[in-house]
């Protein structure tokens, strides 16, 4: 595919994107930025978080980890259900009887100041690395297949990125992001149908669930080693506690759902999102076998990331194939950018500047105005360390992954405030969740040097714990319960 047209496509694609703003910025003020008006159907809401939810890394990586772990993953997505029912009988109820705007203000009204700064304050840088991670991954993609050919670059292909990202969110914010995540998470589901549809018609299979089945790598369980990254219990226990963190915990994914008219509709919102992810994820890992079947059969030197990138756009697919694989990979990569974006703004705005405490509206929105245009610069300074300061992009991984840890800390505050009615030393808070990441980091590295235990994706579990933990030391002795 020549680059001018895959150029052509992007410019098409965001000036949709650009009218949706434009449409549903008219009359914005901050509590559309930030809630929408509490006005939005909650079937778009849940049809739009599967984009959200599904990111470049995700649209890429999951298929591409069917050839060494088979479809493993899926017993993550299986604990994603759990999850996401605490989410909707749990927290949900919580948000919306405290009418929150920020998620993270129910951890001053539990513990205090610090608990609720340091809480947003991980939030925030989580969400800013993991951002910029997604967008860093995508932007090389585009960088090697399009721009380089052009001389344009990288730092000029990242700052005109998501500049693009703060044209269509700068005015109608959340309520714009609602509306431009149901359009990407279509491209998206699209994409992978077409590229189901394109293989298999290649492979001249008839029936794609009994060859899945019966293929060797469909294989989803494993009980045998409990020391195994994929064992089942670790990985299905993992997706619950995942689910909770990265989407009940998470203002960017909660932002969406305080938008909807109601507690009901919220609710209505995660029953659903729930039953299509689900379906989603089988998809992308079907499409996996897939793609390592095609790769080996016709001689296609392809692994791991490189598999669904390589095959849909250098293999004998055809074009349609190719041009809905890079909107599938711009709508994962932007759907999950523009709403970090603003997440970032309303988290930093609402629980760092405190700007709702401002009498005065103008004010408010020119604190917002600016902070939005903050995180832009501070989403383009990341992403261009991680390209000319670092470079090694397994150094990057590590870099993300740890960011996810930072998660754990805000399991533990929210599990102690939720299933205890202990008040702590609010002081000493943020040493605590300070302290549990890298303790977890380190009670990893010894279980694996010392029994060859891999925590996996349960780490986050443990690093909960840790911080739960800390959170009884510290725990208050006279008065010590909430009434």
């Amino acid at each position: 595919m020549k680059p001018e047209y895959i150029i052509l496509l992007i410019v098409a694609y965001f000036s949709v994107l650009l009218g949706i703003s434009y449409l549903t910025g008219k009359s914005a003020d901050n509590k559309t930025f930030f809630k929408a008006n509490n006005t939005s159907p909650w079937y778009l809401v849940a049809f739009g978080m599967i984009g959200a939810s599904l990111s470049g890394v995700t649209f890429i990586s999951v298929p591409g980890w069917v050839e060494g772990q088979n479809m493993s993953y899926f017993q993550m997505v299986l604990g994603y259900v759990v999850g996401y029912a605490v989410i909707g009988l749990v927290l949900l109820p919580l948000y919306y009887k405290l009418n929150l705007t920020s998620i993270y203000t129910y951890l001053e009204d539990r513990f205090g100041t610090k608990a609720y700064k340091t809480g947003a304050s991980f939030f925030l840088l989580s969400r800013t690395i993991g951002a910029a991670f997604r967008l860093f991954l995508v932007a090389n993609v585009l960088q090697i297949i399009v721009f380089n050919s052009y001389g344009i670059p990288f730092w000029v292909t990242v700052t005109i990125t998501i500049l693009l990202i703060w044209l269509y969110t700068f005015k109608g914010g959340i309520k714009t992001i609602v509306w431009t995540d149901t359009l990407q998470t279509l491209f998206m589901l699209v994409a992978v149908g077409v590229c189901i549809y394109a293989i298999s018609d290649e492979m001249e299979i008839s029936n794609i669930f009994t060859y899945v089945a019966e293929n060797e790598l469909s294989k989803t369980f494993f009980f045998e080693d409990a020391n195994a990254g994929n064992y089942f219990w670790k990985r299905f226990l993992a997706g619950a506690f995942v689910a909770i963190v990265m989407t009940g915990l998470d203002q960017d994914m909660m932002q969406k759902n305080l938008t909807c008219r109601n507690l009901k509709d919220a609710q209505k919102n995660m029953f659903w999102f729930t039953i299509v992810l689900v379906i989603v994820n089988f998809f992308f890992l079907a499409l996996g076998v897939l793609l390592t079947d095609y790769a080996q059969k016709n001689g296609i030197d392809a692994h791991k990331d490189q598999l669904f990138p390589i095959i849909a756009t250098k293999g004998n697919l055809g074009l349609a194939t190719a041009i809905f694989f890079l909107l599938g990979l711009i709508a994962a990569a932007y759907s999950s950018a523009d709403s970090a974006l603003t997440s970032l703004t309303t988290s930093f705005s609402i629980d760092i500047l405190e700007i709702d405490k401002k009498k005065d509206l103008k004010t408010q929105e020119n604190i917002r105005k600016r902070v939005h245009i903050l995180f832009s610069c501070i989403l383009i300074a990341t992403i261009l360390i991680f390209k000319y300061f670092i470079s090694d992009e397994s150094v990057i991984a590590k870099i993300f992954t740890f960011a996810n840890y930072t998660y754990g800390p805000l399991l533990g505050l929210y599990a102690f405030g939720l299933f205890t009615k202990l008040k702590v030393k609010d002081p000493l808070v943020p040493f605590i969740c300070l302290a549990s990441p890298i303790l977890s980091y380190g009670t990893n590295l010894f279980a694996l040097a010392a029994f060859g235990f891999d925590f996996g994706f349960s780490l986050l579990i443990l690093n909960g714990v840790i911080t739960f933990l800390g959170l009884y030391l510290i725990k208050k002795q006279d008065c010590s319960k909430i009434k």
